[in-house]
């Protein structure tokens, strides 16, 4: 049976849900040969986390897609309830929503496959290109802001650990499990080819050691918060939050030796009310000019390495899967995704312990 679904840990603020648009037509999973134009007219429901990702994606991707074919994209906030029902085969508002390595691999059976007509991501791992698009590879990483350490930050995992050479707290997800695990394992001298199948007790062993320097946060845009007013001298999280402070005037650095690297995708379930429209999307989502942008915008890796032709090598070298970036740890695919139900419950109870 397979583990109840939760929102996969994604690098964008919670946000107010918007009004779902009713949509008449419906899906079903399989192959489709070619990918029928959109109508004019209709709506693709568009399901992620909300916040400044959302906007980018607005002004890189939606408004020209708008005008082209006269199909709206209407942003929604996606509800775990909506997502897991969809991921089990059932009915839903969602058009394309948002999640992770780990699901894909789980709810494979229960999302359409993207007809041939639509370029697929060669930067994402190839057992889900069939299935995703939109993808952008996000940096699970640690950062700080520069000031805090005027001698020089943390350069690992172990000096996240280290609270006598780099005192203050330290602020993780007190929700999502993220790589909490896997950060605590590295940090332990795992190395990264060994962390499968994660030893959880090591882990919350490790994890223990760093409790009482541990700020908890439950939305992501508090970590711009503690960060920048100082009430901790370090935060794990997606790198988009710090790309962020990093537009904001907050001198902010990124730790990418062993960053975690991940895809963040954009999936259609079997039953998605609309899913000629979202195929057309996902082409035009593939552009790898339109990637070019929205990463320069958002610090989020594209999915197409043609992108990295549009884009200058300064703004190369902020993204997760920058060439230069030889020690970061790419997501494991399998290995997230039969930790995945363990990991979920593991944390919770050490949360509440």
């Amino acid at each position: 049976m397979k583990p109840s679904f939760r929102p996969a840990a994604v690098a964008i603020a919670a946000a107010a849900a918007l009004a779902l648009t009713s949509c008449a037509s419906s899906g079903s999973a399989g192959t489709t040969d070619a990918a029928s134009p959109a109508p004019g007219g209709g709506t693709v429901v568009w399901a992620d986390y909300g916040g400044s990702t959302n906007e980018s994606f607005n002004a890189v991707f939606f408004d020209d897609f708008t005008a082209e074919t006269g199909t709206e994209v209407v942003s929604t906030t996606i509800a775990g309830a909506v997502q897991n029902e969809m991921f089990e085969g059932g009915p839903g508002d969602y058009d394309a929503q948002m999640t992770g390595l780990a699901e894909v691999g789980l709810y494979k059976d229960s999302l359409q496959v993207l007809p041939d007509s639509v370029p697929r991501g060669d930067l994402l791992p190839a057992e889900v290109q069939d299935y995703a698009f939109g993808g952008m590879m996000i940096g699970y990483a640690q950062a700080y802001v520069t000031d805090t350490f005027p001698d020089g930050g943390p350069q690992n995992w172990a000096d996240f650990w280290n609270v006598e050479k780099f005192p203050g707290m330290r602020a993780v997800p007190g929700e999502y499990h993220d790589y909490m695990f896997e950060a605590a394992l590295l940090a332990d001298g795992v190395a990264p080819a060994d962390l499968y199948p994660l030893d959880f007790d090591r882990a919350e062993a490790k994890l223990d050691q760093l409790r009482p320097y541990l700020t908890f946060y439950t939305e992501y845009p508090q970590v711009q918060q503690l960060l920048s007013s100082g009430s901790v001298a370090l935060a794990f999280g997606p790198n988009g939050l710090f790309a962020g402070l990093q537009n904001q005037g907050v001198d902010t650095t990124v730790v990418w030796d062993g960053a975690f690297v991940e895809a963040n995708l954009f999936v259609i379930a079997a039953q998605a009310p609309n899913p000629e429209n979202t195929f057309a999307l996902a082409t035009f989502l593939a552009d790898p000019e339109k990637q070019a942008a929205f990463s320069e915008r958002t610090n989020y890796g594209p999915s197409s390495s043609a992108a990295f032709d549009y884009m200058s090598p300064e703004a190369i070298d902020r993204l997760p899967n920058a060439p230069s970036h030889t020690a970061t740890v790419p997501a494991d695919a399998q290995g997230r995704s039969d930790a995945y139900a363990e990991s979920v419950d593991r944390y919770t109870a050490w949360l509440a312990g």
